[in-house]
Formats: C-alpha cells, structure tokens, sequence
C-alpha cells in the first residue's frame, strides 16, 4: 500500500505546475486601449464636409461613423434625395469595415475580379464616396457623402471634411 501515495504524488505533481496557466488573466492584459472621434469632432467633420459640397453646388447626405462602424453624426441637406442617408452610411460603414476607401474598392471588386464577391455582402456599398478617418496612425472613423454627381465628388466632399478636422485628430 505504500505505493499509492507515490503515485498519487506523482499525479498530483503538474498540477502546480499548471495553477498559474488555469488562472484568469490579469485585467491589464485582457484590455486594449484605442482612439475614437469625439461626438463634437465627428458634427463638425460632418459639416465641413457638407459645406464644402454646398459650396460646389451640391445637395447631400453626410454620415460620420466611429471605428467600429457604428453611426455617430448624419446630416442631409434640404433637397438631397431620399437615398443619400442609407447611402452616406454605407459608404462610412464600408471604408471602416475594409480599411479601405471605397473608390478603392468599386475598383477593386469589379464583375469578374477576384474580390467582387465582397458587394454581395449585407450592408456593403462599393461607390466612391466613403473614406477613412486616421488619427495618429489608427482608424478612428470613416465619413461617407452621398448626392453629388458621382463618387469623386462625393470622396471630394468627405476629405475636405477631413482636412477641416486635420489638427484636431493629430492628438
């Protein structure tokens, strides 16, 4: 009978070893931190950006959204079609959602190229018009403009509301 304490000793053995791995992380290592746009800063991005479409003439929807693509501003002028909410929207939405500009990506995603099926997903809208906001080297929103004449004016519209902004995301 001596021989059970033995290898129950010896069962036992790794699980000290193995206490600290089954312990739950610390709370410093389980949290990130990260940059996002202040609700002021994402209205007055928003406005630069219909201002500036006013001033070439154009009546437009803008959507700000925050880093995860959640909506934080929308503004449409008085005679912007009805489209151009969902549209501004999307076009923000899908900027932060690929990191990408989405005049980049209607290029990119084209009938018969290797990305195209990316426009057949929910909520994507691949026209030019929709761009990211960076802030210190990190995504923190994306703008989007809908109404003008086409996604080059539209992506017009959305960077100099950006630029408005510039100083103020150089935190």
């Amino acid at each position: 009978m001596w021989f059970r304490p033995i290898v129950l000793a010896a069962l036992l053995l790794p699980f000290p070893l193995a206490l600290p791995l089954a312990l739950p992380v610390r709370a410093q290592d389980g949290l990130i931190t990260y940059k996002s746009l202040s609700p002021d800063l994402a209205l007055e991005l928003a406005r630069a950006a219909l201002s500036a479409c006013r001033e070439r003439g154009f009546q437009v929807a803008v959507a700000v959204v925050d880093r995860f693509g959640v909506t934080q501003v929308t503004l449409r002028d008085r005679f912007a079609g009805p489209h151009t909410v969902p549209t501004a929207t999307g076009k923000a939405w899908t900027a932060v959602s690929f990191r990408t500009a989405t005049g980049e990506l209607a290029a990119q995603t084209q009938s018969g190229a290797p990305q195209s099926g990316i426009r057949a997903l929910p909520g994507v809208v691949a026209v030019g018009g929709g761009l990211t906001i960076e802030a210190g080297g990190s995504t923190v929103g994306g703008v989007g403009v809908s109404g003008a004449p086409g996604g080059e004016a539209d992506g017009a519209c959305a960077k100099a509301g950006i630029e408005a902004v510039k100083e103020k995301l150089e935190f």
